[in-house]
């Protein structure tokens, strides 16, 4: 997709990507393709009941903030020891000013 994954982690639960895009992206699009790539590359190779969730959360990130996103994204299992993915989501759309309704959310 000529996008650059800058880096890739999360839990049991749900996966954060870090990925620089080219103003050509359409985020729905590459989520859209991201996933079922995966999707299929997993069932061929590990669980062949495997699914992601219909959703999908994506903010953009500032230079400045980019260190920060990485590093937080390598602490997410002490990370999530604290903290839920609900609990984490809420906050980070509370921040972004991001309407949401809670049935979406799981």
């Amino acid at each position: 997709m000529n996008g650059v994954p800058e880096i890739v982690g999360g839990v049991r639960d749900h996966v954060h990507l870090l990925a620089s895009l080219r103003p050509m992206h359409v985020v729905a699009n590459v989520m859209r393709d991201l996933k079922k790539d995966s999707s299929n590359w997993v069932k061929d190779n590990f669980d062949r009941h495997f699914a992601w969730q219909e959703g999908y959360a994506a903010f953009t990130v500032s230079p400045s903030a980019t260190d920060a996103v990485r590093n937080y994204i390598a602490a997410q299992e002490a990370h999530h020891s604290k903290h839920s993915f609900v609990d984490e989501l809420k906050e980070l759309l509370g921040k972004a000013r991001i309407d949401y309704q809670e049935k979406y959310l799981l």
